[in-house]
Protein backbone atom coordinates (compact mmCIF):
# COMPACT_ATOMS: atom_id res chain seq x y z
CA UNK A 1 0.00 0.00 0.00
CA UNK A 2 1.15 3.31 -1.19
CA UNK A 3 0.62 6.69 0.53
CA UNK A 4 -0.85 9.10 -1.51
CA UNK A 5 -0.91 13.00 -0.66
CA UNK A 6 -3.49 14.48 -3.27
CA UNK A 7 -3.12 18.36 -4.25
CA UNK A 8 -6.28 19.70 -5.44
CA UNK A 9 -9.74 18.27 -5.14
CA UNK A 10 -10.56 19.18 -8.98
CA UNK A 11 -11.64 16.97 -11.55
CA UNK A 12 -8.09 15.75 -11.91
CA UNK A 13 -7.10 14.99 -8.82
CA UNK A 14 -10.67 13.61 -7.89
CA UNK A 15 -10.01 11.07 -10.48
CA UNK A 16 -6.86 9.95 -10.00
CA UNK A 17 -7.22 9.45 -5.44
CA UNK A 18 -10.63 7.35 -6.79
CA UNK A 19 -8.57 5.09 -9.03
CA UNK A 20 -6.22 5.19 -6.26
CA UNK A 21 -8.34 4.12 -3.21
CA UNK A 22 -10.19 1.78 -5.37
CA UNK A 23 -6.92 -0.22 -5.67
CA UNK A 24 -6.03 -0.55 -2.29
CA UNK A 25 -3.95 2.87 -1.57
CA UNK A 26 -3.83 5.19 1.00
CA UNK A 27 -5.08 8.23 0.12
CA UNK A 28 -5.00 12.22 1.65
CA UNK A 29 -6.20 15.02 -0.61
CA UNK A 30 -5.97 18.78 0.65
CA UNK A 31 -7.98 21.52 -0.96
CA UNK A 32 -6.96 25.25 -0.41
CA UNK A 33 -10.63 26.13 -1.04
CA UNK A 34 -13.51 25.96 1.15
CA UNK A 35 -15.15 23.30 -0.95
CA UNK A 36 -14.65 20.49 -3.73
CA UNK A 37 -14.98 20.48 -7.50
CA UNK A 38 -12.22 22.94 -8.34
CA UNK A 39 -13.72 25.23 -10.98
CA UNK A 40 -15.97 22.90 -11.79
CA UNK A 41 -17.77 23.53 -8.37
CA UNK A 42 -21.95 24.18 -8.48
CA UNK A 43 -24.02 25.52 -5.92
CA UNK A 44 -27.84 25.41 -5.45
CA UNK A 45 -29.12 29.31 -5.65
CA UNK A 46 -33.49 29.23 -5.21
CA UNK A 47 -33.47 25.72 -6.74
CA UNK A 48 -30.99 26.51 -9.66
CA UNK A 49 -27.48 25.10 -10.08
CA UNK A 50 -25.09 27.97 -10.36
CA UNK A 51 -21.89 26.94 -11.96
CA UNK A 52 -19.60 29.05 -9.63
CA UNK A 53 -16.59 29.23 -11.83
CA UNK A 54 -18.02 30.27 -15.35
CA UNK A 55 -20.19 27.64 -17.49
CA UNK A 56 -18.89 24.15 -17.84
CA UNK A 57 -20.61 21.65 -20.52
CA UNK A 58 -19.44 18.42 -20.43
CA UNK A 59 -19.37 17.22 -24.11
CA UNK A 60 -16.71 14.71 -25.63
CA UNK A 61 -16.05 12.22 -28.33
CA UNK A 62 -14.57 10.17 -25.69
CA UNK A 63 -16.77 6.75 -24.95
CA UNK A 64 -14.48 5.57 -22.19
CA UNK A 65 -14.91 8.51 -21.02
CA UNK A 66 -18.36 9.55 -21.03
CA UNK A 67 -18.75 6.17 -19.70
CA UNK A 68 -16.57 6.72 -16.77
CA UNK A 69 -17.92 10.35 -15.53
CA UNK A 70 -21.57 8.74 -16.29
CA UNK A 71 -20.74 6.60 -12.88
CA UNK A 72 -21.18 9.78 -10.57
CA UNK A 73 -24.33 11.41 -12.57
CA UNK A 74 -26.85 11.27 -14.81
CA UNK A 75 -26.66 13.70 -17.44
CA UNK A 76 -29.50 15.88 -19.02
CA UNK A 77 -29.60 16.70 -22.93
CA UNK A 78 -28.39 20.08 -22.99
CA UNK A 79 -26.84 21.03 -26.01
CA UNK A 80 -24.87 23.99 -26.41
CA UNK A 81 -26.03 26.69 -28.71
CA UNK A 82 -24.59 30.27 -27.40
CA UNK A 83 -25.73 33.57 -29.17
CA UNK A 84 -23.67 36.43 -29.61
CA UNK A 85 -25.04 40.10 -28.61
CA UNK A 86 -23.28 42.70 -30.94
CA UNK A 87 -24.59 46.31 -29.71
CA UNK A 88 -28.21 44.60 -29.50
CA UNK A 89 -27.90 42.76 -32.50
CA UNK A 90 -28.39 39.20 -31.65
CA UNK A 91 -26.17 36.12 -33.95
CA UNK A 92 -26.18 32.62 -33.35
CA UNK A 93 -22.84 31.08 -32.80
CA UNK A 94 -20.78 28.80 -34.22
CA UNK A 95 -20.96 30.65 -37.50
CA UNK A 96 -23.65 28.84 -39.43
CA UNK A 97 -26.02 28.97 -41.77
CA UNK A 98 -28.36 31.47 -39.45
CA UNK A 99 -25.63 33.84 -38.98
CA UNK A 100 -24.76 34.14 -42.09
CA UNK A 101 -28.14 34.74 -43.16
CA UNK A 102 -28.85 37.43 -40.21
CA UNK A 103 -25.53 39.11 -41.79
CA UNK A 104 -26.07 39.24 -45.30
CA UNK A 105 -29.14 37.99 -46.39
CA UNK A 106 -27.67 34.87 -48.08
CA UNK A 107 -29.76 31.76 -48.01
CA UNK A 108 -27.90 28.84 -49.83
CA UNK A 109 -24.22 27.93 -48.52
CA UNK A 110 -22.73 28.76 -52.16
CA UNK A 111 -23.82 32.19 -51.37
CA UNK A 112 -22.19 32.68 -47.67
CA UNK A 113 -18.91 31.06 -48.73
CA UNK A 114 -18.95 33.06 -51.67
CA UNK A 115 -19.37 36.33 -49.40
CA UNK A 116 -16.69 35.00 -47.25
CA UNK A 117 -14.43 34.67 -49.42
CA UNK A 118 -15.09 37.84 -51.53
CA UNK A 119 -14.40 39.68 -47.67
CA UNK A 120 -11.14 37.54 -47.76
CA UNK A 121 -9.36 39.03 -50.63
CA UNK A 122 -8.74 42.01 -48.64
CA UNK A 123 -5.28 40.19 -47.23
CA UNK A 124 -4.29 39.62 -51.17
CA UNK A 125 -3.19 36.37 -50.42
CA UNK A 126 -0.92 37.46 -47.60
CA UNK A 127 0.36 34.45 -45.15
CA UNK A 128 -1.47 35.92 -41.63
CA UNK A 129 1.25 37.54 -39.18
CA UNK A 130 -1.39 38.43 -36.42
CA UNK A 131 -4.83 37.60 -34.71
CA UNK A 132 -6.56 40.13 -36.53
CA UNK A 133 -5.38 38.88 -40.41
CA UNK A 134 -5.49 35.11 -39.41
CA UNK A 135 -9.39 35.24 -38.73
CA UNK A 136 -10.16 37.53 -41.96
CA UNK A 137 -8.58 34.74 -43.80
CA UNK A 138 -10.67 32.56 -41.93
CA UNK A 139 -14.34 34.11 -41.94
CA UNK A 140 -13.81 37.50 -43.87
CA UNK A 141 -14.02 41.10 -42.33
CA UNK A 142 -17.49 41.35 -41.10
CA UNK A 143 -17.35 38.02 -38.82
CA UNK A 144 -14.18 39.05 -37.42
CA UNK A 145 -15.48 43.01 -36.73
CA UNK A 146 -18.73 41.96 -35.21
CA UNK A 147 -17.89 38.58 -33.59
CA UNK A 148 -14.08 38.26 -32.89
CA UNK A 149 -12.41 41.02 -32.85
CA UNK A 150 -14.04 42.96 -29.24
CA UNK A 151 -14.78 39.50 -27.87
CA UNK A 152 -10.95 38.09 -27.88
CA UNK A 153 -9.19 41.79 -27.38
CA UNK A 154 -11.13 41.85 -23.90
CA UNK A 155 -10.61 37.71 -23.50
CA UNK A 156 -7.06 38.31 -24.11
CA UNK A 157 -6.24 42.04 -22.84
CA UNK A 158 -4.55 43.08 -25.89
CA UNK A 159 -5.61 44.20 -29.34
CA UNK A 160 -5.84 41.55 -32.01
CA UNK A 161 -2.89 43.22 -34.09
CA UNK A 162 -0.87 42.53 -31.12
CA UNK A 163 -1.83 38.47 -30.68
CA UNK A 164 -0.32 35.73 -32.34
CA UNK A 165 -1.96 34.32 -35.33
CA UNK A 166 -1.87 30.70 -33.59
CA UNK A 167 -4.18 31.62 -31.42
CA UNK A 168 -7.11 31.01 -33.87
CA UNK A 169 -5.59 28.41 -35.80
CA UNK A 170 -9.51 27.77 -36.89
CA UNK A 171 -12.66 29.13 -36.95
CA UNK A 172 -15.91 26.82 -37.05
CA UNK A 173 -17.68 27.78 -40.08
CA UNK A 174 -20.51 25.87 -40.91
CA UNK A 175 -22.54 25.66 -43.58
CA UNK A 176 -25.51 24.23 -42.56
CA UNK A 177 -28.63 25.45 -40.07
CA UNK A 178 -27.28 24.15 -37.30
CA UNK A 179 -26.81 26.07 -33.78
CA UNK A 180 -24.83 22.94 -31.63
CA UNK A 181 -21.52 24.47 -30.82
CA UNK A 182 -19.84 21.17 -30.60
CA UNK A 183 -19.37 18.31 -32.83
CA UNK A 184 -18.88 15.96 -30.19
CA UNK A 185 -20.70 12.69 -29.65
CA UNK A 186 -21.61 12.65 -26.73
CA UNK A 187 -23.13 16.62 -24.69
CA UNK A 188 -24.97 17.38 -21.16
CA UNK A 189 -25.05 18.67 -18.25
CA UNK A 190 -24.84 16.28 -15.04
CA UNK A 191 -29.09 16.53 -13.36
CA UNK A 192 -28.10 18.11 -9.90
CA UNK A 193 -24.95 19.97 -11.18
CA UNK A 194 -21.05 19.44 -10.93
CA UNK A 195 -20.39 18.75 -7.47
CA UNK A 196 -21.93 15.84 -6.66
CA UNK A 197 -18.93 14.05 -9.16
CA UNK A 198 -16.19 15.05 -7.21
CA UNK A 199 -18.06 14.20 -3.79
CA UNK A 200 -18.94 10.60 -5.03
CA UNK A 201 -15.26 10.11 -6.27
CA UNK A 202 -13.82 10.85 -2.87
CA UNK A 203 -16.47 9.11 -1.31
CA UNK A 204 -14.27 6.06 -0.15
CA UNK A 205 -13.01 4.29 3.23
CA UNK A 206 -9.82 4.82 1.89
CA UNK A 207 -9.49 8.83 1.15
CA UNK A 208 -9.24 11.38 3.23
CA UNK A 209 -10.48 15.13 2.73
CA UNK A 210 -9.69 18.56 3.94
CA UNK A 211 -10.41 21.76 2.58
CA UNK A 212 -9.27 24.84 3.00
CA UNK A 213 -5.93 23.52 3.62
CA UNK A 214 -3.00 25.71 1.95
CA UNK A 215 -0.57 22.48 0.69
CA UNK A 216 2.34 25.74 0.79
CA UNK A 217 2.19 26.33 4.53
CA UNK A 218 3.42 22.76 4.96
CA UNK A 219 4.95 21.50 2.26
CA UNK A 220 8.34 19.92 3.58
CA UNK A 221 6.40 18.10 6.21
CA UNK A 222 3.71 16.68 3.19
CA UNK A 223 6.87 15.30 1.33
CA UNK A 224 7.96 13.98 3.58
CA UNK A 225 5.36 12.04 4.82
CA UNK A 226 3.91 10.79 1.97
CA UNK A 227 5.39 8.43 -0.58
CA UNK A 228 3.82 10.13 -3.56
CA UNK A 229 2.36 13.24 -4.15
CA UNK A 230 -0.16 14.16 -7.00
CA UNK A 231 0.20 18.17 -7.36
CA UNK A 232 -2.16 19.91 -9.45
CA UNK A 233 -1.49 23.32 -8.62
CA UNK A 234 1.04 25.79 -10.73
CA UNK A 235 4.09 23.70 -11.47
CA UNK A 236 6.30 27.21 -11.30
CA UNK A 237 4.89 27.76 -7.65
CA UNK A 238 5.60 24.21 -6.79
CA UNK A 239 9.30 25.21 -7.52
CA UNK A 240 8.91 28.33 -5.79
CA UNK A 241 9.31 30.23 -9.58
CA UNK A 242 12.54 29.24 -9.56
CA UNK A 243 13.50 29.48 -13.49
CA UNK A 244 10.89 32.32 -13.52
CA UNK A 245 6.96 32.83 -13.48
CA UNK A 246 4.40 31.00 -16.25
CA UNK A 247 1.89 33.76 -17.69
CA UNK A 248 -1.78 33.07 -16.85
CA UNK A 249 -5.50 34.64 -17.59
CA UNK A 250 -7.77 35.12 -14.93
CA UNK A 251 -11.54 35.71 -14.83
CA UNK A 252 -14.01 37.52 -12.46
CA UNK A 253 -16.98 36.79 -11.91
CA UNK A 254 -20.47 39.11 -10.84
CA UNK A 255 -23.24 36.53 -10.10
CA UNK A 256 -26.76 38.21 -8.97
CA UNK A 257 -30.50 36.63 -8.54
CA UNK A 258 -33.32 38.22 -10.41
CA UNK A 259 -36.59 38.39 -9.51
CA UNK A 260 -37.97 37.29 -12.87
CA UNK A 261 -38.35 33.86 -14.35
CA UNK A 262 -36.41 34.50 -17.75
CA UNK A 263 -33.75 37.23 -18.31
CA UNK A 264 -31.90 36.44 -21.04
CA UNK A 265 -33.97 32.77 -23.03
CA UNK A 266 -30.36 31.09 -23.57
CA UNK A 267 -27.77 30.04 -21.05
CA UNK A 268 -24.67 31.68 -22.68
CA UNK A 269 -24.67 35.32 -24.63
CA UNK A 270 -21.22 36.47 -25.24
CA UNK A 271 -20.96 40.26 -25.52
CA UNK A 272 -18.38 40.51 -28.54
CA UNK A 273 -18.40 44.19 -28.91
CA UNK A 274 -15.26 46.47 -27.17
CA UNK A 275 -17.51 48.09 -25.23
CA UNK A 276 -19.23 45.61 -22.88
CA UNK A 277 -16.74 45.02 -19.97
CA UNK A 278 -17.60 41.46 -20.01
CA UNK A 279 -16.96 38.47 -22.26
CA UNK A 280 -20.81 36.72 -21.78
CA UNK A 281 -23.49 36.04 -18.95
CA UNK A 282 -25.07 33.17 -18.11
CA UNK A 283 -27.99 32.57 -16.98
CA UNK A 284 -27.76 28.94 -14.57
CA UNK A 285 -31.53 27.86 -14.83
CA UNK A 286 -31.33 26.98 -18.74
CA UNK A 287 -28.73 24.34 -18.70
CA UNK A 288 -31.50 22.49 -16.79
CA UNK A 289 -34.51 23.68 -18.77
CA UNK A 290 -35.48 26.35 -16.58
CA UNK A 291 -35.81 23.96 -13.23
CA UNK A 292 -35.75 26.57 -10.11
CA UNK A 293 -38.18 28.69 -7.94
CA UNK A 294 -40.68 30.36 -9.99
CA UNK A 295 -40.03 34.30 -10.40
CA UNK A 296 -36.09 33.88 -9.50
CA UNK A 297 -33.51 33.29 -11.91
CA UNK A 298 -29.50 33.91 -11.76
CA UNK A 299 -27.07 35.35 -13.69
CA UNK A 300 -23.20 35.50 -13.68
CA UNK A 301 -21.61 38.47 -15.72
CA UNK A 302 -17.67 37.30 -16.70
CA UNK A 303 -14.90 39.52 -16.99
CA UNK A 304 -11.52 38.41 -18.28
CA UNK A 305 -8.85 39.53 -16.22
CA UNK A 306 -5.04 39.88 -15.71
CA UNK A 307 -3.56 37.73 -13.99
CA UNK A 308 -0.89 38.14 -11.07
CA UNK A 309 0.34 36.12 -8.42
CA UNK A 310 -2.23 35.61 -5.43
CA UNK A 311 -5.03 35.48 -8.09
CA UNK A 312 -6.81 32.49 -9.66
CA UNK A 313 -4.70 31.51 -12.57
CA UNK A 314 -8.15 30.06 -14.97
CA UNK A 315 -5.90 29.20 -17.83
CA UNK A 316 -2.56 29.14 -19.31
CA UNK A 317 -0.74 31.37 -21.68
CA UNK A 318 0.75 28.81 -24.48
CA UNK A 319 2.59 31.19 -26.80
CA UNK A 320 6.15 29.70 -27.59
CA UNK A 321 7.88 31.65 -24.31
CA UNK A 322 5.50 30.41 -21.74
CA UNK A 323 6.09 26.98 -23.33
CA UNK A 324 9.48 26.86 -23.33
CA UNK A 325 10.14 27.43 -20.04
CA UNK A 326 6.98 25.33 -18.81
CA UNK A 327 9.51 22.78 -20.45
CA UNK A 328 12.27 23.27 -18.55
CA UNK A 329 9.76 23.20 -15.38
CA UNK A 330 9.50 19.47 -16.92
CA UNK A 331 12.78 18.70 -16.65
CA UNK A 332 13.26 20.47 -12.98
CA UNK A 333 10.28 17.99 -11.86
CA UNK A 334 12.07 14.97 -13.42
CA UNK A 335 15.44 15.37 -11.38
CA UNK A 336 14.34 17.52 -8.14
CA UNK A 337 10.82 15.95 -7.91
CA UNK A 338 10.58 11.80 -8.44
CA UNK A 339 7.93 11.26 -6.35
CA UNK A 340 5.38 14.08 -7.63
CA UNK A 341 2.87 13.51 -10.24
CA UNK A 342 2.14 16.82 -11.81
CA UNK A 343 -1.35 17.10 -13.50
CA UNK A 344 -4.27 19.48 -14.34
CA UNK A 345 -4.75 22.65 -16.23
CA UNK A 346 -1.89 24.13 -14.10
CA UNK A 347 0.69 21.28 -12.77
CA UNK A 348 0.99 20.46 -17.06
CA UNK A 349 0.37 23.91 -17.95
CA UNK A 350 -2.60 23.13 -21.20
CA UNK A 351 -5.90 24.13 -21.43
CA UNK A 352 -8.15 20.79 -20.95
CA UNK A 353 -11.69 20.55 -21.37
CA UNK A 354 -13.09 18.29 -18.65
CA UNK A 355 -13.41 15.45 -20.67
CA UNK A 356 -9.22 15.87 -21.16
CA UNK A 357 -9.03 16.39 -17.48
CA UNK A 358 -10.36 12.92 -16.90
CA UNK A 359 -8.87 11.20 -20.19
CA UNK A 360 -4.97 12.43 -18.85
CA UNK A 361 -5.64 11.62 -15.04
CA UNK A 362 -6.49 7.91 -15.94
CA UNK A 363 -3.63 8.57 -17.97
CA UNK A 364 -1.80 9.06 -14.99
CA UNK A 365 -3.40 6.39 -13.37
CA UNK A 366 -2.44 3.83 -15.74
CA UNK A 367 0.99 4.96 -15.48
CA UNK A 368 1.70 5.04 -12.11
CA UNK A 369 -0.17 1.55 -11.53
CA UNK A 370 -0.55 -0.53 -14.82
CA UNK A 371 2.48 0.80 -16.06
Amino acid sequence: MTKYLVVGAGLFGATFAHEAAKRGHEVKVIEKRDHLAGNIYTKEVHGIQVHQFGAHIFHTSNKEVWNYVNQFAEFNRYTNSPVANYNGEIYNMPFNMNTFNKLWGVVTPQEAMDKINEQKSVLNGKTPENLEEQAISLVGTDIYEKLVKGYTEKQWGRKATELPAFIIRRLPVRLTYDNNYFNDNFQGIPVGGYTQIVEKMLDHENITVETGVDFFDKKDEYMNDYDKVLFTGMIDQFFNYELGELEYRSLRFETEVLDEDNHQGNAVVNYTDAKTPYTRIIEHKHFEFGKGEEGKTVITREYPADWKRGDEPYYPVNNDKNNTLYEQYKELAAKKARNVIFGGRLGQYRYYNMDQVIAAALEAVNEEFEG
